[in-house]
């Protein structure tokens, strides 16, 4: 079993929690978001030098920094068989797009069960390297995000989704 360690990074959007096993990313949360983990699941403080939190935490800031559009990253999100399936299907949205709930729903073969996605979108350990924040309600409103709807607008104004 792989020893979990974590590390605080401060981003312009605030403190993040990146966490991670011997050779996978298994955690991007804002500090005190909605959904954040219990503190035994972050692990010990990494050392120094931790490969992987070393590269997550690097293309983190230059993606915030809008020097790079996508993640590079081994991933191993902790989840049900369902929250894996919508999680993959969130990183098929490009840099720049949105997606609806529904949609996602009917790409999984279960239209009826955008709650369900919501729901799988809403528990994503991995924000922002697992697009979350790209996922619109229906109606194109800017509903609920674990890292706060302020947090989401930034991050689709970054992408040029939203106007200045």
């Amino acid at each position: 079993m792989a020893t979990i360690r974590h590390r605080r990074i401060d981003t312009p959007l605030g403190t993040y929690v990146l966490a991670a096993g011997d050779d996978a990313l298994i955690g991007v949360w804002r500090e005190a978001q909605k959904h954040f983990p219990v503190v035994a699941r972050l692990g010990e403080e990494a050392p120094q030098e931790h490969s992987v939190l070393d590269a997550a935490a690097s293309q983190l800031l230059a993606y915030l920094a809008g020097e790079r559009t996508g993640f590079d990253l081994p991933l191993a999100p902790v989840g049900t068989p369902f929250q894996h399936r919508v999680w993959e299907q969130l990183q098929t949205i490009p840099y720049g797009a949105t997606t609806t709930y529904g949609k996602i729903a009917e790409a999984l073969d279960s239209p009826r069960a955008a709650q369900a996605v919501g729901a799988a979108v809403g528990a994503n350990p991995l924000s922002i390297v697992v697009p979350c924040h790209r996922v619109l309600a229906s109606s194109g409103d800017l509903t609920g995000y674990a890292g706060g709807t302020q947090t989401k607008e930034a991050l689709l104004r970054l992408e040029g989704v939203l106007l200045s």
